[in-house]
């Protein structure tokens, strides 16, 4: 599914510090809420978990580089997507950490995702110096 033919979208931006995952957390039930998707559909933990593991890493490892952190939502009757973006250029390949070869928290992002048919991709900014890990799971 294409993410511009989804008819709901928040974003949300907040300085790259530690309150920025409860914060994240707090958005993403109101936002799916106001969404009409209910708090116990089997996709909406995970989802939570995911944000909270990639808002976490954007505060760990991207936080000297960049200021802010931006989750970007879009959600449609059967697609709940989300970007968390920084500043940071290095773009961590995603699928290493399922092998093995890359970070805990990665390697969850991408398990869960998988485990409930979603998918997950990084896409680097036009100039190179940022990225966006892009999460979509099925409602």
């Amino acid at each position: 599914m294409q993410l511009e033919t989804l008819p709901y979208r928040h974003v949300l931006t907040l300085p790259t510090m530690g309150s920025a995952v409860r914060i994240t957390r707090e958005t993403t039930e109101q936002v799916l809420a106001e969404w009409g998707i209910s708090r116990h559909h089997p996709s909406v933990d995970p989802a939570l978990l995911i944000l909270a593991e990639l808002v976490t890493n954007s505060v760990r490892h991207a936080a000297v580089l960049s200021p802010n952190v931006t989750v970007i939502f879009a959600g449609g009757p059967d697609t709940f997507a989300f970007a968390v973006h920084d500043r940071h250029p290095y773009r961590p390949p995603l699928y290493d950490a399922v092998i093995g070869t890359g970070s805990t928290g990665l390697a969850t992002v991408v398990e869960l995702t998988l485990q409930i048919g979603g998918t997950a991709v990084v896409r680097g900014d036009a100039d190179g110096q940022g990225k966006s890990i892009w999460v979509t799971l099925p409602l």
